[in-house]
């Protein structure tokens, strides 16, 4: 295999480094999945965005790409969430994992090759924590109430700090590091713990108990990926502690195949005002709350339009009936909407024939460049996504390839009725533009749906939120219609004037009338 082009920003190193596998012809990956306590909000929407265009851009440049995502289904919050709602807590969490799951498809997010639930590995993870017990590098301790914990001794991992830049002697006990009288340092984090009064848990070798939040991730990767693999993923607030205490545990664990992960991939907040997008500050938004206004695409599309490390604002605003609206989503939407319109203009009247070189060769050559923007347009959005994954740049070069294809169009429009050469190519130029955007966005996962499919479903959202039917504003062209033919030229422009009020654009032509949606 060639050596990859492909950059990406190293946390660990703070620099881009280029991917080099590890083994021949395959990258692994790992992301941090979802605690399934509640419905995911539109940060955890980015969090799986960034490694679905990383495994979508890997699979145009490797043969085999692993990509795991966990689901953390034993987790405190659960527990917590599960006695506000009365539900036991695997059923809580089945629950939430569902719509979790149902969301990310929505946004068009692969599902990754191996989705490990907590749970159901309960064993691998209590072998994880003997390996670690065995290299001295963790505790057991006895509670008051005789159960039983295993804590990780943080000072016992000499390269403890290097990811997140802290120093041990430094660290002050902060938000995730618990102080406690039984451990002996109060930056040692629990591996596992005890049942206690809850009871609950799974049979251990230290009595009944759940694992800690960091080891699981640990015993997961190795499980699906091996003790040392490619790349690892996950929002920046993941940076400390949980990715630190992941490569204490597994590199203390098995130095031999250390570093745990070539590279570290982050990626940055949604902001509400300033500040980051949480259930703890209460300022998130849900996907579900996008997705009852939006269409699932219009977020995708809204959150590769920043680079994945930098932040995102996310703004909500009020219209005049009192409705929240999301501005940088509905821009998005009118991206699409062009987008998706360019693909129809593309459509040929009749199926293209003949053979592309005689084909090209009756193309007039003012044409030419326009079908040269085209054909470099994969190349441009391959080239951006190597360099670190820059999605902003990608959409820059399908708005370039867009733009030029209307251009053509319209050229060939004219040149058409004059010029027998290009009427004959015509239908092989549009359709050759249709194909070379749609190989240009696949990496990103947009532009999946024929064009009347996304009017479609478009259309019938943006008409329920206003109340209408597509049956009703047709009855109000058909009068509109009537009214014109009976030359009452001022009742057709007030129907117009009213459409047009509700955002409902009309084109009038000789074969009709034809109306779409505005946002």
């Amino acid at each position: 295999m060639p050596e990859l082009r492909l950059r990406l920003h190293d946390s660990l190193t703070g620099q881009l480094v280029h991917l080099s596998p590890r083994r021949p012809d395959e990258v692994r990956v790992y992301t941090c999945g979802p605690t399934t306590y509640d419905v995911a909000h539109v940060g955890h929407a980015r969090a799986a965005l960034a490694p679905d265009i990383l495994v979508r851009h890997l699979r145009g440049l490797v043969p085999t790409v692993v990509h795991v995502r966990n689901v953390t289904d034993v987790d405190d919050k659960i527990l917590a969430r599960a006695a506000e709602t009365g539900e036991e807590p695997m059923v809580l969490s089945a629950r939430m994992t569902a719509l979790y799951q149902e969301d990310m498809s929505a946004l068009g997010c692969l599902t990754p090759d191996v989705e490990p639930r907590v749970s159901e590995h309960i064993p691998h993870i209590i072998r994880f924590i003997e390996e670690i017990l065995a290299k001295g590098a963790a505790y057991e301790v006895e509670k008051p109430d005789g159960s039983k914990d295993i804590y990780y001794s943080v000072r016992a991992f000499p390269g403890y700090g290097k990811l997140s830049k802290r120093n041990v002697d430094e660290l002050r006990v902060g938000a995730r590091v618990e102080a406690s009288e039984i451990k002996h340092d109060p930056l040692d984090f629990a591996l596992w713990k005890g049942a206690g009064e809850s009871g609950w848990g799974w049979d251990s070798p230290w009595g009944k108990g759940r694992p800690g939040w960091h080891i699981e991730c640990s015993a997961m990767a190795a499980t699906y990926l091996g003790n040392g693999f490619d790349i690892h993923t996950g929002g920046m607030d993941l940076i400390f502690p949980h990715h630190e205490n992941e490569i204490a545990q597994s590199e203390a664990a098995h130095p031999e195949e250390a570093p745990f992960a070539s590279i570290w991939l982050h990626n940055g907040f949604v902001n509400v005002d300033k500040e980051k997008m949480a259930k703890s500050l209460g300022n998130f938004v849900t996907v579900r709350d996008v997705l009852a206004r939006n269409d699932a695409e219009a977020l995708r599309y809204f959150l590769l339009t920043v680079h994945y490390r930098g932040p995102i604002q996310f703004d909500m605003v009020k219209d005049e009936a009192g409705r929240v609206t999301f501005p940088g989503i509905c821009e998005a939407e009118r991206r699409l909407d062009y987008l998706y319109g360019t693909l129809e203009r593309l459509r040929p009247s009749t199926e293209a024939h003949g053979d592309d070189q005689e084909t090209l060769a009756r193309i007039p050559t003012e044409l030419i460049p326009f079908i040269n923007v085209a054909k470099k347009a994969r190349a441009k959005v391959v080239a951006a996504l190597d360099d670190d994954l820059n999605t902003p740049v990608a959409l820059s070069v399908v708005a370039e390839v867009a733009k030029s294809a209307n251009e053509l169009v319209d050229v060939i429009a004219q040149k058409s009725r004059t010029d027998s050469q290009v009427a004959l190519a015509a239908n092989w130029v549009k359709e050759m533009l249709a194909d070379e955007i749609r190989q240009a966005v696949e990496p990103l996962g947009i532009l999946q749906a024929f064009p009347e499919e996304y009017r479609e479903r478009t259309q019938a959202q943006r008409l329920a939120l206003m109340g209408m039917t597509a049956e009703a504003i047709e009855a109000r062209l058909a009068e509109r219609a009537e009214a014109r033919k009976a030359k009452d030229f001022e009742k057709g422009d007030a129907i117009r004037k009213e459409l047009e009020a509700l955002k409902i654009e009309i084109a009038d032509s000789p074969t009709g009338t034809s109306w779409r949606l505005g946002i």
